[in-house]
């Protein structure tokens, strides 16, 4: 049985509305290359992570957590670009993606524990965000076929958004994560409405 989603239970401050999602779907595979992108990014995000665990940390549960997100992003891809294909489209070989670009910009490189802490709360808002935005497509799409792809997409970036604030807990103490986190959440807001729309998975509107 596939999991209700309640968006009101994500802890975005800038909502996304129905008529992003509806502009969107206007240019689905558009859209499904742009989503393939963010999937191999995902993956690559969670193995790069994979050897940074903290040290008193436990090696064994941080890699073994980081693992399962990208086999995971890394199935999704694989799902992506075979829809992609079986529709007609094709990947294209460049991409860009000026909302997580500039998320990333945020990180405090260089200083250790904080760095880290940046990283896995970057992640976990990116997933928030996409699990936010395949709820909206589920509901919007008048494609069957989407809707459920959608639908399953969103379920499994709920868990992914959850699990990066819990890694991010093991680093640093809660109370420091949390301030930064209401931060970050503040930032994403500004960094979301400044862009352009388009049928892109992190697109303004």
């Amino acid at each position: 049985m596939t999991q209700v989603l309640c968006l009101d239970d994500l802890p975005l401050i800038l909502r996304t509305p129905d008529a992003w999602a509806e502009a969107a779907l206007r240019e689905p595979l558009a859209l499904l290359n742009d989503h393939a992108y963010l999937e191999k990014k995902a993956a690559a995000n969670a193995l790069e992570l994979l050897n940074r665990w903290p040290e008193p940390a436990y090696p064994d549960a941080w890699t073994s957590t980081l693992a399962a997100i990208a086999n995971d992003e890394t199935a999704h891809l694989n799902s992506v670009v075979r829809l992609l294909a079986r529709r007609g489209g094709r990947l294209e070989r460049t991409h860009r993606n000026p909302y997580a670009n500039a998320l990333r910009n945020l990180v405090r490189k260089g200083e250790g524990s904080y760095e880290l802490v940046d990283r896995l709360l970057i992640s976990a808002l990116i997933e928030a965000r996409s699990c936010e935005r395949f709820v909206l497509l589920a509901r919007c799409s008048r494609d069957r076929e989407l809707a459920r792809f959608y639908q399953r997409l969103g379920s499994s970036e709920l868990g992914h958004y959850h699990v990066f604030l819990v890694l991010a807990g093991h680093v640093l103490p809660q109370a420091e994560v949390e301030a930064r986190w209401r931060d970050l959440l503040a930032a994403e807001s500004t960094i979301l409405a400044a862009q352009s729309p388009g049928p892109r998975m992190h697109s303004g509107f």
